[in-house]
């Protein structure tokens, strides 16, 4: 028997102020930033997003990709393609969460990047290398932690794994290979912003 697909949730999210930047269709985001892409030669075809999830005990959401896809068996944070039809690139990131692990985003905290030696614009290609496209992760908070609900067709397990784990890239003895070392830097970044968030937020 299929599996009975619920329907997806309004989008209803909030935004923190510093992620106006995002929060306009992928389209205008790459017509805005046209000059300073032509500037560093990057010729885009698209923007994905990601979206990097804590539970109450601080550890991060990751789903391991399917067998039968690219990359099988590597780690990810949930993310994806932002549609041209998705009213903005937050909007992208809610919905490739809610495809991706069944959760809903209640809130959109920050960005996260590479990291201060990193890269301020991720761009990867797709798996033929024919379209390439720039990465935004977020940090993002969701209804609720304790229903995630993978797409088969895309992921085959997920795991709740702290800062250790994706450094070493073995959670329980169990390897987590990360799909990218620039994945992995976004994930571990988001460890370090999401404590710098907590530091600043009044007592």
């Amino acid at each position: 028997m299929a599996q009975q697909q619920r329907a997806p949730p309004a989008f209803d999210f909030e935004i923190d102020d510093s992620l106006a930047e995002w929060a306009v269709p992928a389209p205008a985001w790459l017509a805005r930033n046209a000059e300073r892409l032509r500037l560093r030669k990057l010729a885009l075809d698209g923007i994905a997003s990601g979206s990097l999830v804590f539970d109450p005990a601080g550890r991060v959401l990751m789903l391991q990709r399917a067998d039968h896809d690219s990359m099988p068996g590597r780690w990810e944070m949930p993310g994806g393609a932002v549609d041209d039809a998705d009213p903005t690139i937050l909007h992208g990131a809610a919905r490739e969460l809610w495809e991706e692990a069944g959760l809903v985003a209640t809130r959109f905290c920050a960005v996260v990047t590479e990291g201060s030696s990193g890269r301020d614009l991720q761009v990867y290609p797709n798996r033929n290398r024919t379209r390439w496209f720039c990465r935004f992760a977020f940090l993002a908070q969701v209804e609720s932690c304790h229903d995630v609900r993978l797409d088969p067709n895309e992921h085959q397990a997920f795991v709740w794994a702290s800062e250790d784990d994706v450094r070493r890239q073995s959670v329980d003895r169990h390897p987590l290979p990360v799909t990218t070392d620039a994945v992995r830097l976004l994930i571990l970044e988001s460890f370090r912003l999401r404590r710098e968030l907590d530091e600043a937020r009044p007592s």
